[in-house]
């Protein structure tokens, strides 16, 4: 499990601190279950916020793990958003990737009971033609019975086909299920 204490958010990508550690990087729409998978990887209850409004995260929060940052996005895709702060939040998020940081690996976060979203695809598409390593992890498993899971995950499997050597990970924050499948895939993108 990770060690890590919070560093810093940032609202704006101005406020963006240089780091010559690597980042690992959380991202995925809003209410997709983020803050249950970096906290279940820490071993931590409160250090990512779990709220039941989406949109909460509205800053890229920083923790320091030691040898690298972990960093959270924002939660993408909220409609009750104003355009104003859609538009903030693009412009932090393009701007986080825009700046010459050391990104070890994303973990691009989906939910395993629906199909990937426009926002999910757009995300996906730009990692992969961008070249930052990246895995999906499939959030809420153990909401589906065995039936629903393997044909969730089939259609998971189908869908992201085309991206060549993108691995997926399916994971519970209440059985803990792909947890330890998760940080091997994090250390070994570190190593």
């Amino acid at each position: 499990m990770l060690n890590v204490e919070f560093t810093y958010s940032a609202g704006l990508s101005s406020q963006l601190r240089p780091d010559d550690r690597p980042d690992v990087v959380f991202s995925g729409r809003s209410n997709v279950g983020k803050s249950s998978l970096i906290n279940k990887l820490c071993s931590r209850k409160g250090l990512a916020r779990v709220s039941s409004k989406p949109g909460k995260t509205a800053t890229i929060n920083f923790f320091d793990a030691g040898t690298f940052n972990l960093v959270d996005l924002p939660g993408y895709g909220y409609a009750k958003v104003s355009k104003v702060e859609k538009l903030r939040w693009a412009e932090l998020v393009e701007g986080y990737f825009a700046a010459d940081r050391d990104i070890a690996l994303v973990v691009q976060i989906i939910d395993m009971r629906h199909k990937p979203t426009a926002d999910d695809m757009n995300m996906i598409s730009f990692l992969y033609e961008s070249g930052i390593p990246f895995i999906i992890v499939a959030t809420k498993a153990d909401k589906l019975n065995k039936t629903e899971y393997a044909a969730q995950l089939e259609l998971l499997t189908e869908t992201f086909a085309g991206y060549e050597g993108v691995e997926l990970y399916p994971f519970s924050a209440l059985k803990g299920d792909g947890t330890g499948a998760i940080m091997d895939a994090i250390n070994a993108h570190l190593d």
